[in-house]
């Protein structure tokens, strides 16, 4: 399972910018409202936004089923996967792909990601794929940058064409600009070329009953997957939203839910010390409360985990970041995450870490076994200043370096812990997972906020509807042009 080793936000450790470690024991007044919140969270488990609680559980079942169909009836069908989304539609799918099979994953041919598959996924379990013509490519689409939409879909032409490519569209409503153009163009381009049969090239994941690309879907009939009710974007990572790309290119998506599952029975417990997701948020909480500590680091060391640290970033800004509380007093509440990746940011950011201002906790990723993935050094350069190199492997070389840096973070008392994997597989990417929406739910009622809303986004959309031309939504566009008008202070 998933260690957290959070000696380094003590005052032991990092004097005084950590944390009394009294705080945390049994009994303290911490330890007393970690137990309260916990049943609170019990009571609250599966109703309104919280329904995302039930995904490992009561609507496992549902999901897997579903997608697993819809997956081996469409898979060997086609060369690439397109998946259309932007937030909580495209970063969790990007992760997971990210973490669980190789980087070199669009390269070559289908047999040669079949074989990549069988050793660092199915996702890392060890279990070929069922395919003997291989697995799709996979590419998400969360922008609408002409150039790199451009490019994307110029290499879908390439490898294979868009009679071969899988149009995964993501989308609630339907009505998110950014996604509904990115559809709009594939769609156009799809009956170009197939005409009615375009339908078998389209896989939208949408609201089961109402909304715009519900209509759309019934209309053009398209196969769906569930947005299931009450699971918000950012927190939809283990329903369809995540599981059916997943599914497509391989990943265990049972074994992510088995993970979600078991670090879900460890957050249930009342007690602080025992609780990950309670802890968690206790520490960068206090920290920030009680020590200036406004910016959360994420860090992995390793770049599979990586791009988990961007789907973390969403999570912890949208959830926490409000202006009014739960009372509707002006609070604004919330705390600004930072991605960086080990080791290549010792050479770019920890000299800010350990020497600009003491406002951040650093959390550090390690994964403790590479699974046959290591790379030994050799010997035989003949360079005395490099000797102590040869014979070593780029693992240990990775450990000391983190090792490293979290003794230099010590040294200079910049408060930091360390969340362990004993391996990169999808059970422990599901425990990863859990362990932060849970500390977010904590988190969000201890600054007593609404962690599930996003008020400030949409103005933004708004404006966009007014600047795009959209019915009804002319007043935004006054609105801009009369804040924006004037060019006399540009250079």
């Amino acid at each position: 399972m998933l260690r957290i080793d959070f000696a380094n936000c003590l005052i032991p450790r990092v004097g005084v910018h950590g944390l009394d470690p009294a705080r945390l024991a049994t009994g303290s007044e911490d330890a007393r409202a970690i137990a309260h919140l916990t049943q609170r969270l019990d009571q609250s488990r599966g109703t309104g936004w919280e329904r995302w609680r039930l995904l490992p559980h009561e609507l496992r079942e549902e999901h897997v089923s579903a997608c697993r169909a819809l997956a081996e009836e469409r898979r060997g069908r086609f060369e690439n996967v397109l998946v259309l989304g932007i937030g909580g539609s495209a970063l969790g799918n990007i992760a997971l792909h990210a973490a669980l099979n190789p980087p070199t994953w669009n390269l070559g041919e289908a047999t040669e990601r079949r074989s990549n598959g069988a050793t660092k996924g199915n996702c890392r379990t060890g279990v070929p794929p069922v395919r003997p013509d291989g697995l799709p490519r996979l590419f998400v689409v969360d922008n609408v940058d002409p150039a790199n939409f451009g490019a994307v879909l110029g290499a879908c032409e390439r490898l294979g064409g868009l009679e071969k490519t899988l149009v995964n569209v993501v989308s609630k409503s339907g009505e998110t600009a950014e996604t509904a153009a990115q559809f709009m163009i594939l769609r156009d381009l799809l009956k170009q070329r197939l005409g009615e049969r375009h339908a078998e090239n389209v896989v939208a994941i949408t609201d089961p009953a109402k909304g715009t690309m519900r209509s759309i879907c019934d209309k053009e009939g398209y196969a769906t997957l569930p947005v299931p009710n009450g699971v918000g974007g950012r927190f939809s990572v283990l329903s369809p939203v995540g599981l059916f790309s997943s599914a497509m290119v391989g990943i265990d998506i049972e074994a992510l839910l088995d993970g979600a599952a078991a670090m879900d029975e460890r957050c249930r417990k009342p007690e602080l010390l025992e609780n990950p997701a309670a802890l968690l948020a206790t520490l960068l909480v206090e920290l920030a409360a009680r020590k200036g500590k406004n910016n959360h680091v994420l860090m992995p060391y390793s770049n599979a985990l990586y791009l988990l640290a961007d789907w973390f970033r969403q999570l912890w800004a949208e959830s926490l970041g409000k202006r009014f509380n739960t009372a509707g007093a002006e609070v604004f509440a919330g705390y600004t995450p930072i991605k960086a990746l080990g080791t290549t940011d010792q050479h770019s950011q920890v000299q800010l870490y350990r020497e600009g201002p003491n406002d951040k906790v650093i959390g550090f990723l390690e994964a403790e076994d590479f699974e046959g993935a290591d790379v030994a050094i050799p010997s035989g350069l003949g360079v005395e200043a490099l000797e102590y190199l040869e014979g070593k492997s780029m693992a240990a070389l990775l450990s000391a370096e983190k090792r490293a840096t979290e003794y230099a973070l010590v040294e200079s008392e910049r408060p930091n812990f360390t969340i362990r994997f004993p391996r990169i597989d999808a059970h422990h990417v599901g425990e990863f997972i859990w362990l932060w929406q849970m500390a977010t739910a904590y988190a969000g009622l201890m600054l007593g906020i609404d962690a599930y809303d996003q008020p400030a986004v949409e103005l933004g959309k708004q404006a966009t509807f007014g600047l795009m031309g959209r019915d009804g939504y002319n007043k935004h566009l006054e609105k801009v042009n009369a804040t924006l008008v004037g060019t006399e202070w540009v250079v």
